[in-house]
């Protein structure tokens, strides 16, 4: 196959005009955000809805550390190797939060010589989608207190109330509030409390939305309240689904930006990996299949929760099939899960390649390289997947850019063939009850014995039943360190059931959350927080960013 011989990996970013004419638009249609990044009119999807779709490569991973095993450096680094191989090729990611960055994890724009740039705008305030997702879900949840401040004609009931506030920062404190306690001029007393931002519904809602009028009509589906008699309060009951959308009616255009090489990437939205779908925007997703023939995009931890809820959540609601799925792993997730064993993180591995191949589809393995690795590891990896029918390829992308990814893109598109004529299995029917869709998920795709629903789990579910719910997806938040809702059982558990605590509707995201075990919706920052090492030099400049 032919090399292209114009690697941008030393080269300064193209201005965004240029990489909108590598996809096909006419620069003069786009919304630019300074020199390197714009906005694209969902108009540009219309536009285009008779033309044929490029291929869709998912990018999901074996069970990570808590660091991560480089998800997005691969996602990244494929794309650029497959326009190293002269393909038309387009990036998908997520938007990146604050909250993580100024954390222990880090930005969310890859590693090394596979980035998207500019990292450091991207990262911080972008083009502020973050900012009018947090606005649209307090300004509601400010609606919602106004009207029990005044007279509470509808009967809220404040005691069940679930609309939660948020903000873009981690901060554990907020996570139990009491609010309205100034006194009869200041609000209603009551418990609230703050999520992160990309844990609100309104940002799953932007992330599944295919139009202005559906992202209308799923913000007033949203179920935030219910009232002493236990009947759902919405958005639209308190006349706030308008001004929502006026705040979303910019965030809604996906985002172009490019890779170090530039490789046109699509970084929009960006919704928690375990209390949503963890994926970028589906008008994005699809926009870019209209603009490119390849579109690598990637799915937040790993099989059990990313590419499961990116396969029966966003594929369900977008109408996406991929062609392929790569799967990321590493040699020290290898030995986080127990080694090289077949209970161990061999085995871990060879579950989640288990795992896409229960929706019909060939998967290709990454094995995402670090300096310190050792050969043998590697090769031991490469054989292992092997002898699971699978190929496996050392992916040399963070120090080498796409050259380094040269050879992983190359088997990914011999499987994007083969695929050619499979169709992509869900595991389980929409009619069938909640029940038995949360025990297909936890007994297929995490080897479970049965499911658990504790007293709790079983008077949500009662109401959402009741309520018409029923037939919707499931997404189950659980821990994404382990395949059980455990994160001390690691590798390959065996013998464990899983217990669901408590059932969330997100009837306008259209999906119902099962949560197992202790997950938090704000999380807190570490004893040094990354934070603590950002600095701003005279000159302007900021330091310990990345």
């Amino acid at each position: 196959m032919e090399m292209k011989k114009d690697a941008r990996t030393d080269l300064p970013p193209r201005r965004i005009q240029e990489v909108a004419k590598e996809l096909g638009l006419d620069p003069e249609t786009i919304y630019p955000s300074g020199h390197y990044i714009a906005k694209v009119p969902i108009d540009e999807l219309e536009a285009r809805k008779n033309q044929p779709s490029g291929k869709l490569i998912l990018v999901s991973a074996m069970s990570p550390t808590p660091q991560g095993e480089g998800k997005t450096t691969t996602t990244i680094g494929l794309a650029d190797g497959l326009r190293y191989l002269g393909k038309r090729s387009c990036i998908c990611i997520r938007e990146p939060s604050l909250g993580p960055y100024f954390g222990i994890k880090g930005g969310g724009t890859g590693a090394g010589r596979s980035q998207v740039c500019p990292s450091e705008a991207i990262n911080l305030h972008f083009v502020g989608d973050m900012y009018s997702v947090e606005k649209a879900n307090n300004l509601l949840a400010a609606m919602l207190d106004n009207h029990l401040q005044h007279g509470n004609v509808l009967q809220i009931d404040p005691r069940r109330i679930v609309l939660r506030r948020v903000i873009d920062l981690n901060d554990r404190a907020l996570r139990e509030i009491f609010i309205g306690l100034g006194g009869v001029m200041h609000g209603i007393p009551r418990k609230d409390g703050f999520d992160i931002t990309p844990a609100s519904e309104v940002m799953a809602i932007l992330c599944l939305a295919s139009d202005y009028h559906d992202l209308g009509r799923r913000l007033s589906e949203m179920v935030i309240a219910y009232t002493f008699k236990g009947e759902p309060i919405r958005p639209r009951d308190i006349e706030a689904v308008g001004a929502m959308q006026v705040l979303l009616r910019d965030a809604i255009n996906p985002n172009i930006v490019q890779s170090l090489e530039g490789t046109p990437a699509f970084v929009h939205a960006g919704p928690f990996a375990n209390i949503a779908q963890g994926t970028n925007s589906a008008i994005a997703t699809r926009m870019a299949l209209k603009l490119s023939d390849y579109v690598v995009t990637e799915a937040g931890f790993g099989t059990d929760l990313g590419a499961e809820k990116f396969f029966h959540i966003k594929c369900r609601s977008a109408g996406l099939t991929p062609s392929a799925a790569v799967i990321v792993a590493t040699a020290k997730a290898i030995a986080y899960h127990g080694g090289f064993s077949a209970s161990g993180g061999l085995g871990n591995l060879a579950k989640h390649i288990e795992n896409i191949s229960l929706f019909g589809i060939e998967p290709v393995v990454a094995i995402n390289r670090f300096d310190n690795d050792k050969t043998s590891d590697l090769d031991a990896m490469v054989r292992f997947c092997e002898k699971q029918g699978v190929k496996a390829v050392v992916a040399e992308n963070f120090r080498d850019g796409g050259q380094g990814a040269a050879a992983l893109a190359a088997v990914v598109l011999e499987v994007v063939e083969r695929n050619r004529k499979k169709k992509l299995r869900f595991l389980y029917s929409l009619t069938d009850s909640i029940e038995k869709k949360v025990a297909t998920i936890a007994t297929r795709i995490y080897g479970a014995q049965g499911v658990d629903f504790d007293a709790q789990a079983r008077s949500e579910l009662a109401t959402i039943e009741k309520g018409g719910y029923g037939n919707l997806p499931i997404c189950i938040a659980k821990t994404p360190l382990s395949l059980s809702d455990n994160p001390k059982l690691t590798g390959r558990p065996k013998d464990f059931r899983i217990t669901v605590n408590q059932l969330r509707l997100s009837a306008g995201a259209g999906f119902v959350v099962a949560v197992c075990g202790n997950i938090v919706t704000m999380p807190g920052l570490p004893k040094v927080p990354a934070a603590a090492r950002i600095k701003i030099l005279p000159d302007g400049r900021a330091v310990g960013l990345s």
